[in-house]
């Protein structure tokens, strides 16, 4: 195995720990100890993916595994992450904002596979990529406003970390929602080109073996025998 499958499987194996921190009560909570280590766990898991695929690149070391587990690993973390905030921190993680963000993931990677099954593929978006940072931000506020409404800074100023994570979560549910749509609108007008190809080049098809059947006619209707004269000449 690779290094950047190996980095894969690791931030796979960061899923199982990153819920237990959120679900358990055998970790303390004492100064925040436990969101702060939550929030440092998943911030390394999120930034391996940025590591594996460069490695990958830079090392041409892209393989058929790599291509299957990075996705996935990246859909399993967040998937799992919001799935557990609604436990940990459920006034800024409702079960419906689960359910968006994870449906999401559930359509585009259905429009991946039809169009991998029709012989094309739907880029990454920049909109997409935006989605992913807002949805990091987004899970690590919403741990961190489990412990603390506010940081302290100097003087009467203060670090607003609940409302961070309220604006953030709702941010990423518009993103989410909007960059669905433009992963369908993508789709859609790819397939239906093709569609449209397909549809003209049975037509040129059914033109051509229409008029393959109908030359012998055309040409018995000129009373020549063509097996007995195949020159055409006499």
């Amino acid at each position: 195995m690779n290094l950047p499958n190996s980095i894969t499987f690791i931030r796979i194996f960061s899923i199982p720990l990153l819920i237990w921190m959120l679900s358990t009560r055998h970790l303390s909570s004492a100064y925040g100890a436990k969101e702060l280590l939550a929030s440092a766990v998943f911030i390394c898991a999120s930034i391996t993916d940025g590591i594996d695929g460069y490695l990958a690149r830079k090392r041409g070391q892209i393989t058929t595994m790599g291509i299957l587990l990075d996705p996935l690993a990246d859909k399993m973390l967040i998937a799992s992450a919001y799935v557990t905030l609604v436990q940990f921190n459920p006034a800024l993680v409702p079960a419906w904002v689960a359910v968006i963000v994870i449906g999401r993931e559930f359509l585009v990677s259905g429009l991946r596979g039809i169009a991998a099954s029709e012989g094309f593929t739907i880029e990454a978006s920049d909109l997409g990529k935006f989605k992913m940072v807002v949805q990091i931000v987004s899970v690590v506020a919403v741990i961190l406003a489990h412990r603390w409404k506010e940081w302290p800074l100097l003087g009467a100023y203060f670090f607003p970390v609940y409302w961070i994570a309220w604006t953030a979560i709702w941010f990423m549910v518009c993103l989410s929602l909007i960059s669905a749509v433009d992963y369908f609108a993508a789709f859609w007008s790819k397939i239906d080109r093709r569609v449209v190809r397909r549809r003209r080049r049975a037509f040129i098809l059914s033109r051509r073996k229409g008029n393959v059947a109908t030359t012998p006619q055309l040409n018995n209707s000129t009373g020549l025998d063509i097996a007995a004269h195949p020159s055409g000449s006499e």
